[in-house]
């Protein structure tokens, strides 16, 4: 199992991070130590002074495939859910800084927090998905499926084209505006609509 995370995907957040607006989908990965699930705490790290939430839409990869033409993407992910990427941004700047690649930022133990998932079933159009995530009961991130530079079906098409998606893969397809920095004591709770699906405590 992989975790593929599409960067600038929004162009709000792009602005905010002043960075510029990719051509194709932008992605890296991060391991399968990076997943935190059933809603377990996050023990900030003792490696970075400036971590930083990221809340996404995440895409359940169920079946093998690759060069994926779009107009059959559909049919290789069949949950959405919500997940937030972890970045410890310090550790990122000095990356960019020296063109370094972002792993140690992006990829640490436990970047990945992961809620639940519905099936795609549920969803009337998948182009108007809302989600948001709250601190401490305020919202901080609001998004919407409809905003994103590059949509699901390209998102799977592009992928696929350098790399296999198998089955339990999951597609992390990128954040809206409004990220910043989590502090010990925070209570993190990430929505799709007003649904629920995810809880992190951070520690």
């Amino acid at each position: 199992m992989k975790i593929i995370c599409i960067g600038r995907n929004y162009s709000e957040h792009i602005r905010e991070l002043n960075s510029p607006v990719p051509d194709s989908p932008v992605f890296f990965l991060k391991p399968d130590t990076a997943l935190l699930i059933r809603n377990r705490p996050f023990y900030y790290p003792s490696f970075s002074g400036n971590i930083h939430y990221e809340i996404e839409l995440v895409l359940k990869i169920c079946k093998t495939g690759k060069n994926i033409q779009e107009k059959f993407a559909n049919s290789y992910y069949n949950e959405i859910g919500i997940g937030i990427d972890m970045t410890a941004r310090d550790l990122q700047d000095i990356a960019k800084q020296k063109g370094l690649p972002w792993t140690l930022s992006k990829g640490f133990d436990h970047s990945a927090p992961l809620g639940a998932f519905l099936p795609k079933t549920v969803f009337q159009d998948e182009n108007n998905i809302p989600f948001h995530l709250d601190i401490n009961g305020n919202t901080v991130q609001k998004g919407n499926s409809g905003e994103m530079i590059h949509p699901f079906h390209n998102i799977i098409y592009h992928i696929s084209r350098f790399m296999t998606l198998r089955t339990g893969d999951l597609i992390f397809t990128g954040t809206p505006a409004g990220v910043g920095p989590v502090h010990p004591g925070d209570k993190l709770e990430g929505f799709i609509g007003d649904q629920k699906l995810l809880h992190c405590l951070i520690r």
